[in-house]
């Protein structure tokens, strides 16, 4: 099994910076890839950014956040920590952060490893 955890959240007024972190445990090796999704009140879930895990692709934020948020990993890779650098943070920033990691399920790579997510609250 793969354990995750995340840190990093808190109250920022709007125009501030946060950075999450997720450290990853347990059986990291079957990790293809980490994402960081939220979910703010009353709405779904949605996806915000992704990084591989092995060699190989490039890290992906959506066009929403492009600009203002940065995924990375940390690069002692034996740590197995990822980050979400959020600059620039609007109101509407304001939700549950999740990481997350996506293994193989079968024949099928999903996202089935979640952490227990972090608040971030950006006042106006």
């Amino acid at each position: 099994q793969v354990q995750l955890v995340e840190s990093g959240g808190g109250l920022v007024q709007a125009g501030g910076s946060l950075r999450l972190s997720c450290a990853a445990s347990g059986r990291t090796f079957s990790i293809f890839d980490m994402g960081w999704f939220r979910q703010a009140p009353g709405k779904e879930r949605e996806f915000v950014a992704s990084i591989p895990w092995g060699s190989g692709g490039s890290p992906y934020v959506v066009d929403s956040v492009k600009g203002r948020f940065t995924i990375s990993r940390d690069s002692d890779s034996a740590k197995n920590t990822m980050y979400l650098q959020m600059n620039s943070l609007k109101p509407e920033d304001t939700a549950v952060y999740y990481c997350a990691a996506k293994r193989l399920v079968g024949a099928t790579l999903t996202y089935n490893t979640w952490g227990q997510g972090t608040q971030v609250t950006v006042s106006s």
